[in-house]
């Protein structure tokens, strides 16, 4: 009797607006298989314009999943992305020997691939207290307070990321311990083999993508999109870019022009954050979105 056919997961990672879902995309077509999702914005159905979800011949061309599948009223965390994805990886499974897993987020993708750290319960009043000075005070206080209580983790350099640094703060708060004391040395181990392709672009043509998006957005309609958020605008799911900058206009506290021209810094800074993370993993191969043929080379060995 023959062993059991090799599962394996391709991972396509990478900054924003570096071309991911079409190499994705083109990639599931080719293997006959289904993509994960690992952006942690993408999952929310009130969002679409403002995070790029995929268009809708993208997703009617290959099965997806962890796209507009839960509420921002839901919390959505690194821990259930874990779980979400295992579960989908064994439905897939039972029929494919290969899946297609792309996203940006890249905590996610080290829960689904090394597992997370086993850290204690948090207290809810301490998490709400936090969340409520962060709605109030902002960035610059939020960072502040890490960068008092927890200097290990402000070195890391997740400085511009406020759910890190709210996760950071409601840690060394309930337990007296920074967050970085909670991580272990031990990765999971998976059934499946893992591949991980990155995808870059030269900082010129990656910053002009990047451009051409936020400006695209704006025709498409995410001032609308976000005028319709405002009620929710203190959830931590809308605590991100292209949404924040929006609430401040419609708050008055800027032009239309000032919010659309910081949407397109701060995403070429989380960008920039994105591969900063990528680029320590050893493990991943790098390819220019084009390099097609390389990349398909790749995934088949």
């Amino acid at each position: 009797m023959s062993a059991p056919q090799q599962k394996n997961v391709i991972i396509i990672a990478g900054p924003t607006a570096v071309g991911k879902t079409a190499v994705a995309v083109q990639m599931a077509k080719h293997f006959d298989t289904a993509i994960i999702s690992a952006d942690s914005r993408q999952c929310y159905k009130e969002l679409s314009i403002g995070v790029a979800r995929p268009s809708k011949e993208e997703l009617d061309a290959v099965p997806h999943y962890f796209i507009a599948s839960h509420s921002v009223t839901e919390t959505v965390t690194a821990a259930s992305f874990e779980e979400y994805a295992l579960q989908k990886t064994t439905d897939i499974f039972r029929q494919k020997d290969t899946l297609i897993m792309t996203g940006g987020t890249g905590l996610y993708l080290r829960a689904f691939c090394e597992g997370l750290d086993n850290i204690p319960e948090i207290d809810e009043a301490i998490r709400a207290a936090i969340i409520q000075q962060y709605n109030t005070n902002g960035l610059a206080w939020l960072q502040e307070q890490v960068k008092m209580k927890d200097p290990s983790f402000y070195a890391s350099g997740e400085i511009q990321n406020p759910q890190r640094m709210m996760r950071a703060l409601e840690v060394v708060e309930s337990t007296g311990q920074s967050i970085t004391t909670f991580r272990k040395g031990e990765k999971a181990q998976r059934s499946f083999a893992i591949k991980k392709i990155g995808l870059h672009l030269p900082k010129e043509a990656l910053h002009s993508n990047i451009n051409q998006r936020v400006d695209t957005m704006m025709r498409e309609g995410l001032l609308d999109e976000v005028r319709s958020l405002l009620p929710n605008k203190h959830l931590n799911a809308l605590q991100t870019v292209g949404y924040e900058e929006l609430f401040r206009h419609l708050e008055g506290q800027c032009t239309i022009e000032q919010a659309t021209e910081e949407i397109k810094i701060h995403t070429r800074q989380y960008a920039k954050r994105q591969l900063t993370w990528f680029r320590r993993d050893k493990e991943m191969k790098w390819y220019q979105p084009e390099e097609m043929e390389l990349i398909m080379y790749d995934a088949r060995c």
